[in-house]
Formats: C-alpha cells, structure tokens, sequence
C-alpha cells in the first residue's frame, strides 16, 4: 500500500489513489512558489502574474483530463481535489459548455477586465484575426489564443511548457514504459534461448565456449523521452511532446461523460 501525504494547503488526508497525481500537483506547487519568487525586473506589470494563471490552468487541466478523459483516478480523489481547491472549479465549469472547452481562464470572458465591454483578444478565433492579431497575446494570462474548434488557436495555448497536456504526457511516458519493459523482457528470453542453444552445442561438441553476456541490445530512442514524471514533469523532448499531443488530440471521449468512479486497472495496480 502507497502512503501519501499531501500538502497542509490541500486540507485532510487524501483518499487512495490520490498518489497517481501526487507527484505532478506537488511540482507544480513548487513551481508556482518558485515563480512568485522571481525578480520582476524586465518584465511589463501583467507579465509577472502570466506563470499564475498558466499554472493554475496546467494543475486543473491535468487533473480534469486524468478523470474525465483517461481515467486513472477515481471520482474521490477528483472530489478532494475540486474540494480543496487543488483545481479552479470555477475553470471547470466553463469547460464543460459548449465553446469554451480550451479557456485560459475566467478572467479573460469577464466584460469587466476589458474595454468596451468585450473579452481578451485569446477569445477570437486564430482564423478571424487580422495578420497583425495573430501573435497577439492576452495581457493578463500570456494566453495565444483559446478559442475552440478547428483553427481556432494553437494546440499549446501559452506558448511554453506551461501550455503542454501534462495527462498527455504522463499516458504517453506509462506507454512508452510498458512498450519498453516488454522488449526488454522478449530480449532476457530471447539471450536465454541462446544460452542454452550454446550451451547444448558446447556439450555435445565436448568443449567449452563462453558466452557474452554484454551483447544485450538496448533502445535506440531509450532516453528519447526524457526524464521521469518526478525528476521533470514536463515532456523531455519534441518526440514526447508530439506524442502526448497525438494522444490528446486522438481521444474520442468527450468531457461532459462520467466515468466509472473506479479506476483503471492499470491505476489500481500503481
């Protein structure tokens, strides 16, 4: 059985499977208070809140997506994150209406932060902006462009890490880890195999022949992936990258679905 201790912030002591998040929402605390921390120096008044809003967004969508799109956590753990506001429930609920299932954040649609009574430029579809619009950034969030639908802005919103599908990202890792740890168990079996071929024709030769065991093949691409969750949560190449974003992009299942209050099988076995 896995022990967690979550953050005093976070309030009580979770509930089992609270353990498959821990990791990430402990780093992007980290993260976050690292950012406060930063020298202001060089940068416009609003730009110092960006890694704010773009945290709290990363936090909320990793979680949202690890129950509402893959499944690996349980209704519990996704209700004492909501409760101890681990995620933005006010965030959530947007996403779940039609239109604003890729919002930065709530402040950008309030008509009140803006002139004229409108919302953030990030609002306007990337393929209704002028050519002189198209890099154009929201002020407050740092945010490129999150309107939905097709072309309607990049498929990492702030432009950075903070932009990137961390649920994407941890599925692909646990993918890509699987894929590995079945070669290198048909290459244990395999080098077996030649052993005892080896060591049959040997004995019925009537000699002795050594065997190398130092030819074992290994992963061309094996640190192609970058590091573990752990040491560094955000994808640790463009090849990681491109396939957590294909595996987001691929994912039929739509968000307003409930799924099973329990977890995957896979979720249950970590």
């Amino acid at each position: 059985k896995v022990l967690t201790m979550a953050p005093k912030k976070w309030g009580p002591k979770p509930p089992a499977g609270y353990e498959v998040v821990e990791p990430i929402i402990e780093a992007l605390e980290n993260e976050l208070r690292d950012k406060v921390k930063e020298s202001n120096v060089g940068k416009r008044n609003t730009e110092s809140i960006w890694p704010v809003h773009q945290i709290n967004w990363q936090r909320t969508r990793y979680v949202y997506d690890m129950y509402h799109r893959y499944h690996r956590i349980s209704r519990k753990v996704y209700d004492y994150c909501v409760k101890n506001k681990v995620v933005d429930a006010a965030l959530v609920a947007k996403w779940k209406k039609p239109g604003y299932e890729r919002l930065c954040s709530t402040y950008v649609i309030n008509p009140a932060n803006y002139k004229f009574g409108t919302t953030s430029i990030c609002r306007v579809p990337l393929k209704d902006r002028s050519e002189m619009q198209i890099q154009a950034q929201d002020p407050t969030t740092g945010c490129l462009g999150c309107a939905s639908g097709k072309d309607g802005g990049p498929s990492n919103i702030f432009g950075n890490k903070y932009g990137q599908n961390l649920a994407a990202v941890q599925v692909a890792r646990e993918k890509r880890m699987e894929l590995m740890r079945v070669k290198r168990e048909q290459q244990e079996r395999e080098q077996e195999v030649k052993r005892k071929r080896e060591k049959e024709e040997s004995a019925a030769a009537g000699g002795d022949s050594d065997t190398d065991d130092d030819d074992e093949e290994t992963s061309d691409d094996e640190d192609d992936y970058g590091p573990a969750p752990v040491a560094g949560i955000w994808a640790g190449t463009r090849k990681l990258e491109a396939e957590s974003e294909k595996i987001d992009e691929g994912d039929e299942e739509t968000d307003d679905e409930e799924p099973d209050d329990r977890p995957s099988k896979k979720a249950r076995a970590t």
